[in-house]
């Protein structure tokens, strides 16, 4: 395998998480927090997904599909267009809601185009630098793999909180539960 076939292969697995904490879940289960403070799976696949869509637009000269895709439109938050989550403070995190059709949507909207952005790179392409705010200055590789642990991390805590919302459910009658 290459390095491109490596990254799709990586960015399908987070897409592959973010389905299976996001699918089946009513709007209100997907917006629940665990304590007042805390992130709901609605806000972490949406900071997730707004992560790459604005890294991976960055990385490679493209527009966000955020904004090209209409998906700001769609999801109608009370942010600036340009919001991507980062350093927002819970009051404002709470403010994330969305049916589980629009997060994967637009989740699935970003993936499609990561993967025919990465699938088209070759090695070589990784040593490209595409940021010089930083010491040292940050390959496309860097980035790539920055933004797979970044999504990787948020998609296990959606996860989480998936079972904490699900352990709150009635019980099932007939379910074989002790």
């Amino acid at each position: 395998m290459n390095g491109a076939g490596l990254l799709v292969d990586s960015f399908g697995r987070v897409r592959e998480a973010v389905h299976g904490a996001v699918e089946g879940l009513s709007e209100d289960e997907l917006a629940a927090r665990i304590d007042p403070e805390a992130n709901s799976i609605a806000w972490l696949v949406w900071h997730l997904t707004r992560i790459q869509d604005d890294h991976l637009a960055g990385a490679f000269g493209t527009e966000q599909l955020w904004t090209t895709g209409g998906w700001a439109d769609r999801f109608g938050l009370p942010f600036p267009e340009e919001a991507t989550g980062y350093g927002q403070t819970s009051a404002r995190s709470g403010r994330v809601r969305a049916p589980a059709d629009l997060l994967l949507g637009y989740h699935d909207a970003v993936h499609d185009r990561t993967a025919e952005l990465v699938g088209a790179v070759t090695n070589a392409d990784l040593d490209r630098v595409v940021d010089t705010a930083w010491d040292p200055p940050v390959t496309l590789g860097v980035r790539l793999v920055s933004v797979i642990a970044d999504d990787l991390q948020h998609a296990g805590q959606a996860a989480y909180v998936r079972g904490v919302v699900e352990r709150g459910r009635p019980a099932r009658h007939g379910s074989g539960a002790t």
